[in-house]
């Protein structure tokens, strides 16, 4: 294992995050909140710290290979959630250090659950950091990672695949200027959202909140009450669609902007999880208009805000939606398993995947009817599947489903109930933000929860970010025996 390169690249994560915490300080100096040394603290012993960590390690290094990259991965994650969860803990909203780096994990994950109450009379430097925390998050630590190619000397095209699990469309060949486009992309979108927020009645300071919580599918809010907070259709309507768009494969936007290719249409996982939000709007719609719940305007703004919210895993809430009936309730349970699409900042299982495990489940009914048909193999985005990339699909599924049951056993050990035990595992590995129930369903929070249920749900967040096999690989005897 070449450590030398991840202390080189931790201390570098340090150090930008030293400096990221100005930004937060400043805001809360001219506000007259105290929690300005609570920032200009942190931010010293992190520019300290990582710069004596990457002074000490800087160098030449020759060897780096896959598992140096799921090694680095893991642990810029961690040494992310610890840096991220400092302030917080520092700072005068009285949390535990527990709560402070399940919040911390909640935000670089872009789970978007919380344990604070209390937000619309918070410290805005507090508040501000938590969106910094997801807004970085949203392309990944990693992406810094792989923008130090030039003192690595080294491909980081490993760590976006170990992260994002894309290894196609590799069509600009340097990993550094395909990071690079990607953050401007990232950036530029986030801009045109916090502007269209400004001009429909946010704040300036809300507006820059919930873009940068919005694009990351995040879902962190500076109110209790989250996105219902702001009233109206076109503003919900207008996250509804940047939450979309947040769920796309960032690729796709550095087509258009870069290359002038316009490939939306054309994009297979795109169709898919269209269809999905559609189908799933308007089976709710139908069902709230037909029980006269809501007329059809109102039913459709709040169908198609929370649809769009849970599958791109941005948790933002207008409504608590799991009193409308079990059925709807039950919709969207399953719709926090889906997720976005691979190569966008949304979490869940994925809409690639579910196409590659829906083609090849319908290739083994069709063999078992006709057995003596010769079938070709799935094809996806008119290139057949390799039999390892489905291996991998269905062994990632796998375990995405033992892990569930475990991380439910584990909650229902500490003493929750069944229907918190097991909303809260699926949003945590997910990375959706809020589960069902009483206790941390669309209007409750996590603050209630006990240490040992929200050390479980931090590990499970972390795993459904890093995509789990990244995470698991370093437990293996295996892995650091060759």
């Amino acid at each position: 294992m070449n450590f030398k390169v991840t202390f080189f690249t931790c201390g570098m994560i340090m150090v930008i995050l030293g400096v990221a915490m100005i930004i937060p300080a400043i805001v809360d100096y001219f506000a007259g909140s105290p929690n300005v040394l609570a920032f200009l603290f942190c931010a010293a012993v992190c520019l300290f710290l990582g710069g004596g960590l990457t002074i000490s390690s800087w160098g030449k290094f020759d060897r780096f290979g896959i598992r140096d990259g799921a090694f680095l991965t893991t642990v810029s994650w961690l040494v992310f959630a610890l840096v991220g969860a400092a302030p917080l803990y520092f700072a005068d909203i009285n949390i535990s250090f527990t709560d402070a780096f399940f919040e911390s994990v909640s935000g670089i994950t872009t789970t978007g659950s919380t344990i604070l109450t209390g937000l619309d009379s918070m410290s805005r430097g507090v508040l501000l950091w938590r969106s910094m925390l997801q807004g970085i998050g949203g392309m990944g630590i990693i992406a810094f990672a792989m923008l130090l190619f030039p003192f690595l000397n080294i491909g980081g095209m490993q760590l976006f695949q170990a992260e994002s699990s894309d290894r196609s469309d590799k069509f600009i060949p340097k990993a550094r200027e395909l990071v690079l486009r990607l953050i401007i992309a990232y950036v530029a979108l986030c801009a045109l959202c916090a502007v269209a927020y400004y001009f429909l009645g946010m704040s300036f300071f809300d507006a820059v909140n919930h873009a940068l919580a919005t694009l990351s599918t995040g879902g962190f809010s500076t109110h209790d009450s989250s996105f219902a907070f702001f009233k109206g259709a076109p503003i919900q309507l207008t996250a509804t669609v940047f939450m979309f768009l947040g769920s796309l494969p960032f690729v796709l936007f550095v087509r258009h902007m870069f290359l002038g290719q316009f490939a939306y249409h054309k994009d297979e996982q795109t169709k898919w999880f269209l269809a999905i939000v559609l189908a799933s709007t308007v089976v709710i719609v139908a069902w709230l208009v037909f029980h006269g719940v809501k007329p059809i305007d109102e039913a459709f703004v709040l169908a198609s805000f929370n649809v769009v919210s849970v599958l791109s895993t941005t948790g933002f809430a207008t409504t608590d939606y799991t009193i409308w009936s079990p059925f709807i309730t039950g919709i969207f349970f399953f719709l926090t398993y889906v997720g976005g699409c691979t190569g966008s900042t949304a979490g869940g299982i994925k809409v690639m995947r579910l196409i590659v495990a829906f083609k090849t489940t319908k290739r083994q009914f069709i063999r078992l009817i006709f057995p003596n048909i010769m079938l070709t193999s799935p094809h996806y985005q008119g290139k057949l599947l390799d039999t390892s990339l489905t291996i991998n699909v269905m062994a990632f599924m796998f375990l995405y489903v033992v892990l569930n049951v475990f991380l439910v056993l584990g909650l229902l050990w500490t003493g929750l109930d069944i229907e918190t035990a097991f909303s809260g595992a699926a949003t945590a590995i997910a990375n959706v933000g809020p589960g069902i129930g009483s206790i941390i369903g669309p209007v409750g929070n996590f603050q209630s929860l006990p240490d040992s249920a929200t050390w479980m749900l931090s590990f499970g967040m972390l795993l459904g970010r890093l995509e789990i096999l990244t995470v698991l690989v370093l437990f293996s005897p295996h892995f650091w025996r060759y």
